[in-house]
């Protein structure tokens, strides 16, 4: 069966999809109950899961992921939902040092199959600890996976995948893409979830992206495409563990690389990718990888975001300098 779906409705489904499949799936949160959370994913789940299963926590989110733990540790896979990214950080202790590390600590013996789902980037018109991206932070910390979706249908299958999985995943929703739509197939085989993905073929230049930044590419694609230049975009898709064998077959026929993330450019997942890339395709590189992001500026207020954030012009600038070299 496909239906027309808007990304944050196929969060909604696919949650509700894995609560159905498996009764020790349940999620906690901050207002995710009877308001059905921030940006409305978890609506009328309280209702027909019980308030056992969808639970609506104190504002402390040290306390949910706290209590995670435990749960876990029980048995049980609790998604918890980060009302918004900037408030994950009152939980990163619990992150970094029990969640990441309880399943080698114990010598594979306690598993922890905790998702946690978190809003992250801008373009909403919403304020410092509204609007950023905090990526980095977790991608670095070994033992957790880290998922950016960009799309309706990896919405609904990722969050399914990652709650099946037996290590714990940080699972980022692009904000911004909430309301945008897709046909989804909600009876096909879904793909690897720690994978990455060419979403547009092209000859002239690779472009990587993720996130909210996939459409930006694909616009930026687009827009190339009128001037006679070919731009493959690659949906990142996974940031830990990175899936770059897609990426190095692209760069090695193309011979340019161009990266675009929201989050500052300084010690950003573009300059670990840029590395990478040119570590193992530099004899194939035409031009240095670049990179397009976020200032290393603390989020502006909403009337100066569209001067921060990484749009057509901006990526298009680095395509044509890519070209230039």
């Amino acid at each position: 069966m496909t239906q027309k779906l808007a990304l944050g409705k196929a969060l909604n489904l696919g949650l509700r999809r894995a609560m159905e499949d498996d009764p020790k799936v349940l999620l906690m949160g901050e207002d995710i109950g009877r308001l059905g959370g921030v940006f409305r994913i978890t609506d009328g789940l309280q209702k027909d899961f019980g308030e056992d299963r969808v639970v609506d926590t104190p504002l402390a989110e040290a306390g949910i992921l706290g209590t995670a733990v435990g749960l876990a540790m029980r048995g049980y896979r609790p998604v918890c939902e980060i009302q918004f990214d900037g408030f994950v950080f009152p939980a990163y202790n619990q992150l970094v040092t029990q969640v990441a590390k309880i399943h080698n600590r114990s010598r594979g013996k306690l598993p922890m199959p905790i998702v946690v789902r978190i809003p992250f980037g801008g373009g909403i018109g919403a304020v410092e600890h509204h609007s950023e991206s905090p990526e980095a932070y977790f991608a670095h910390t070994a033992g957790l996976k880290v998922v950016a979706v960009s799309n309706p249908v990896d919405a609904y299958w990722g969050i399914q995948q990652a709650i099946a999985s037996p290590d714990p995943v940080i699972f980022l929703e692009p904000k911004r893409r909430y309301w945008e739509k897709a046909e989804v197939d909600l009876d096909a085989a879904p793909g690897p979830l720690f994978a990455s993905r060419v979403v547009r073929g092209g000859d002239d230049v690779t472009l990587l992206a993720y996130g909210p930044m996939v459409k930006t590419a694909l616009q930026a694609a687009e827009a190339a495409a009128e001037e006679g230049r070919s731009l493959e975009v690659v949906d990142l898709r996974t940031l830990s563990p990175l899936d770059l064998d897609p990426v190095f077959e692209s760069v090695r026929r193309t011979g340019r690389c161009v990266v675009v993330h929201e989050a500052p450019l300084t010690l950003g997942l573009g300059a670990e990718i840029a590395a990478r890339v040119a570590e193992t395709c530099f004899h194939s590189l035409e031009a240095p990888v670049l990179r397009v992001g976020g200032y290393d500026t603390p989020y502006p207020p909403s009337k100066l975001e569209e001067e921060y954030l990484p749009d057509l012009d901006r990526v298009l600038d680095a395509v044509d300098r890519s070209l230039a070299f």
